[in-house]
């Protein structure tokens, strides 16, 4: 038998070969030519498509240059069953002298939540002390209780709060006034409420321990409360607030009410679809001058559109059965995640139209609704109810900035868009939000329902007008004050009935 011959490939051969490796015969572009031109490009490059391409000459007036950089900020986060438990080692661990302020409400006190916590800083020997009477929907004169509180009673080391959004968002205030004791409570305020003030010192340790899968305020650097006096929402945002830590535990959300986790799930639903369409961070002016001075709400990002988009997509397909079956482990835990999700989304690129226009419509109730469900002794709208019945109308107004990334939103639904037009998504994704919340339940179809009319459409633009931090973000929002006032005025009368 003679040996084998070894043949060596040519240069051309080893190319040819090289070639089928890093580009095999199965490629789509072998039938399709243009295949790899909207493939091959970086994310960035395509998220820049977005915007229109920007001018070279620098102008002159600095305030109307545009951001080109965006900045991602969240808390750390620890998840899973059980974890509350671990909440003492934590407070042990930053090896601080001083007392805890453990915040919650009358309510979430009585709960397994706030044993454990008490148990887990038992064990560890920690001293604190119980703050109670954080209010649903907080008041500006609920939060400066809290706050008076908080400077007067002990010299806090480490703030815990336990309970919904509405129990971290007034820790994170009592934390913030705590530190700067002279301030005045509009000082922070967001701007043009109040001053606006950058929040330029360290604040003390702040773990949020949620009990509900909704807010996400346990991964934001946001704080949202009722400015009796405006009749309007309001708040204080910068990434300083944040907590240090967020211990979501799925055990804790056993106990929502059915009615509770709707509306707390229509929260998570409106953070991934608006900071998913809202415009994009290189769009947003003006470029801060200063990095303290860079928003938390910033605009879409392509890291902020991975959380967002997937919190939706989970939301979608876990909060029916979690609103329909209180056993369903499963979907408890994943509307935990969800909203969590939700929060590394929108708490760095922000949300828009329907948390903008939601604030006037909780805060002003005209026919003193209270919501199927909710077990406290005042009239209520509760927040994921405010922000979802605009939606079908603000998704609908909002498609022409972006059909595509609308059309992607409406596919999350489970609506399929192969044979959709662009000029159609709009309408497209307003039908999947309406048929969402009808099969959902227990939803107004429209402000009609919640006691709003016609007649009170102006003062509900009102109400929304200074709600700039959010609405400078929506996209197709006129920016002269009487063509943006027309417009929220004609999505009002949209939203009456859907």
């Amino acid at each position: 038998m003679s040996a084998a011959i070894r043949v060596v490939p040519s240069r051309a051969a080893r190319a040819v070969n090289l070639l089928k490796t890093v580009h095999p015969p199965s490629c789509p572009c072998h039938s399709n030519p243009g295949y790899h031109q909207n493939q091959t490009r970086s994310t960035v490059s395509r998220y820049n498509d977005r915007t229109s391409r920007r001018n070279y000459a620098t102008p002159q007036d600095t305030s109307q240059l545009k951001e080109y950089a965006f900045e991602m900020a969240a808390s750390s986060i620890r998840f899973g069953p059980g974890v509350t438990q671990e909440v003492g080692m934590d407070i042990a661990n930053l090896n601080l002298s001083g007392t805890v302020a453990v915040v919650t409400d009358s309510t979430v006190e009585k709960l397994d939540a706030m044993r454990q916590v008490r148990e887990s800083l038992d064990r560890e020997g920690i001293k604190y002390k119980i703050f109670n009477k954080v209010k649903v929907e907080p008041k500006d004169y609920s939060v400066k209780e809290a706050i008076d509180w908080a400077r007067t009673t002990g010299d806090y080391s480490v703030y815990l709060a336990v309970g919904g959004g509405s129990v971290i968002d007034t820790a994170k205030l009592m934390n913030l006034y705590s530190v700067y004791k002279d301030a005045d409570f509009m000082d922070f305020v967001n701007a043009p409420l109040g001053k606006g003030r950058p929040v330029d010192r360290k604040l003390h340790p702040l773990i949020a321990v949620p009990t509900t899968a909704g807010t996400g305020s346990e991964t934001t650097g946001t704080a949202i409360f009722d400015l009796v006096a405006k009749k309007s929402k309001t708040g204080i945002a910068h990434r300083n607030l944040k907590p240090y830590l967020g211990i979501c535990d799925p055990l804790n959300t056993r106990t929502m009410p059915s009615a509770v986790k709707a509306s707390s799930g229509l929260d998570v639903l409106c953070h991934a679809l608006e900071s998913y369409t809202a415009i994009p961070f290189n769009e947003r002016t003006p470029r801060p001058a200063n990095p303290i001075l860079r928003p938390a709400y910033q605009g879409a990002n392509p890291i902020s559109d991975i959380f967002s988009l997937n919190a939706l997509r989970q939301t979608v397909k876990y909060l029916p059965r979690s609103v329909k079956d209180p056993e369903d482990v499963e979907a408890q835990t994943e509307m935990l995640l969800a909203a969590t999700l939700a929060g590394v989304g929108f708490g760095n690129a922000g949300v828009h139209l329907c948390h903008g226009m939601s604030y006037p419509i909780s805060s002003q109730n005209i026919a003193s609704y209270k919501h199927a469900g909710y077990d406290v002794p005042h009239p209520i709208i509760p927040h994921g109810v405010s922000v979802a019945v605009t939606a079908p109308a603000v998704f609908k107004f909002t498609a022409a900035s972006d059909p595509a990334r609308h059309l992607a939103a409406a596919e999350a639904f489970g609506v399929d868009i192969s044979n959709v037009k662009l000029e159609s998504a709009g309408e497209v994704l307003a039908e999947a939000i309406v048929k969402f919340l009808a099969d959902l339940g227990d939803q107004p179809a429209g402000l009609k329902a919640l006691g709003f009319g016609r007649e009170h459409v102006e003062q509900l633009v009102e109400g929304t007008i200074p709600q700039a931090r959010v609405l400078m973000l929506a996209p197709g929002l006129a920016k002269e004050l009487q063509a943006e006032r027309e417009q929220l005025g004609r999505l009002f009368e949209s939203a009456l009935e859907h």
